[in-house]
């Protein structure tokens, strides 16, 4: 059994990820008028690159530099570029909160995939909250009604690449140092910015002392997120600390309201409320399912 203090790291460090993830994306939100797209994706993924190497030669992880050129890696580094590029945009155009509850859809999204392209076994109770947390998606994103707003879509289709992302991380190969896929994918992110401002036609401005302020704030935060996010993984009962994720949900409610005057509709909190059921519900079904697992006929 777990011990109380694997349990209470984990969900500590669970809690400081999203945290730490959710400041990145007020700092980077707040940048956004000050600089184009493209500009933002280079320069924060310039920074982020930077500091990852220093902490990399520090970990000593440098000399398993080799490990990377692997072709789960590669895709993972795919899937993260279009997810960035898709989420950075939602973001800019739709309440923080809102695009924090379309984002508790992705536990969900990748037992469906899981099940779909490597076989795993999910009976019909998985996927039907499955489905439900999907209905949760479509209330808060509701199309079809006068609320609905097209980045809302872009903001699932990012989702759908982090899915892909987490399905590929799956597939490498353990040895290789999580810190050196993030550099790898600090880098791939900052050098699809020229990329995308070449197809967008941005037109790249002079950073002022606010804009590199905000960009070096937001590199520092998801870089201290991506460390605790590796931590909790390594801590604790998945299913005790993983519920934890969902108080993000109420920090960017209270961020969207104090930075940005942004209050939640009933659709948003109903539809947030349906998701976050689902997911506890999947958990705990895949924890009661972990210990049962020797038995032969389980609907699972």
């Amino acid at each position: 059994m777990t011990s109380f203090g694997e349990n209470l790291r984990g969900i500590l460090a669970i809690t400081a990820a999203n945290f730490l993830f959710l400041v990145n994306d007020t700092f980077i939100k707040l940048a956004s008028p000050l600089l184009p797209l493209g500009e933002i994706l280079f320069l924060r993924g310039l920074i982020v690159t930077v500091m990852l190497v220093l902490v990399c030669y520090a970990a000593g992880v440098m000399k398993h530099l080799r490990t990377v050129w692997n072709a789960s890696v590669f895709w993972r580094t795919v899937a993260e570029v279009f997810a960035a590029i898709l989420f950075l945009l939602a973001l800019f155009h739709i309440p923080i909160a809102n695009i924090n509850a379309i984002l508790q859809v992705v536990p969900l999204m990748v037992t469906a995939g899981a099940a779909l392209l490597f076989g795993e076994k999910v009976g019909w109770r998985r996927w039907a909250a499955i489905v439900v947390g999907f209905i949760g998606v479509m209330i808060v994103i509701r199309p079809g009604l006068s609320g609905f707003d097209v980045w809302s879509l872009v903001a699932l289709g990012s989702m759908l690449f982090i899915t892909l992302r987490d399905l590929a991380t799956r597939t490498m190969p353990r040895g290789i140092p999580a810190l050196l896929v993030a550099l790898v994918t600090g880098i791939a992110v900052g050098l699809s910015g020229p990329a995308y401002s070449l197809v967008a036609g941005d037109v790249w401005l002079v950073p002022n002392g606010q804009a590199i302020f905000l960009l070096c704030a937001s590199s520092l935060f998801v870089i201290g997120g991506y460390l605790f996010a590796v931590d909790f993984m390594r801590h604790g009962d998945i299913a005790v600390v993983a519920p934890f994720r969902y108080i993000v949900i109420l920090w960017a409610i209270l961020v969207g309201y104090i930075v940005w005057d942004e209050v939640p509709d009933a659709y948003m909190i109903g539809g947030t409320a349906l998701v976050i059921a689902s997911g506890v519900y999947t958990i705990q079904r895949e924890r009661k399912l972990a210990r049962l697992v020797a038995e032969p006929d389980i609907d699972v």
